[in-house]
């Protein structure tokens, strides 16, 4: 009789195992499910439109004999991982030692499509407000708006996870010796994106 009992209460103790190990089991599935549920949704989740917006530019400082300022901000949205295109802005100071200074300013646009991990071509086209001097005493100077446009490409070089460093060589399609405010029709230029 003692053993029937022993055996009653190991089958009780067996079934209590069993139902509380198979409540334990599907508690944890249901908990495998839901998190690999998130993680799908938050792998297909868009992200959000400051998540696509790229800022960046170049910056120049030139201080002496010639004094050089450049400050070229530019916004970019990124239509896909490998494809950015935005707006922006030039604005560059020159002025030699004891001569008139001047500046030239004006807008932007730029594409850039990225080409394995460290690469990009870009395009960009720009169009500045140069000031140039005349033979009109009345008006010895006077102010144009000069076109360029650029194609050619360079190095990216990632800095965390959100910025990087770029370092790049452009030819201006549109280059016009004398009223270029480039020496030359190739531009090289380095900058950061953000």
């Amino acid at each position: 009789m003692k053993s029937s009992k022993v055996i009653n209460r190991i089958r009780l103790v067996l079934v209590l195992w069993g139902v509380i190990g198979i409540s334990q089991f599907s508690v944890a599935q249901e908990e495998d499910q839901d998190q690999s549920q998130q993680e799908d949704e938050s792998y297909y989740q868009k992200p959000s439109i400051l998540d696509k917006i790229a800022p960046g530019g170049n910056f120049s400082l030139q201080f002496g004999t010639i004094t050089y300022i450049e400050v070229s901000p530019m916004v970019g949205y990124r239509f896909t991982d490998k494809f950015t295109a935005g707006p922006g802005f030039t604005y560059r100071y020159f002025k030699i030692r004891n001569f008139d200074a001047s500046s030239i300013y004006g807008p932007r646009a730029f594409a850039r499509y990225v080409i394995g991990r460290q690469f990009f071509v870009q395009s960009e086209y720009e169009n500045l407000s140069v000031a140039f001097a005349t033979r009109d005493p009345r008006e010895p100077i006077t102010r144009e708006w000069v076109p360029g446009l650029f194609i050619g490409g360079g190095l990216f070089q990632s800095i965390g996870q959100r910025a990087g460093f770029m370092i790049g060589a452009f030819y201006n399609l549109s280059h016009d010796n004398i009223r270029s405010p480039y020496n030359s029709p190739w531009v090289f230029n380095a900058g950061f994106t953000f």
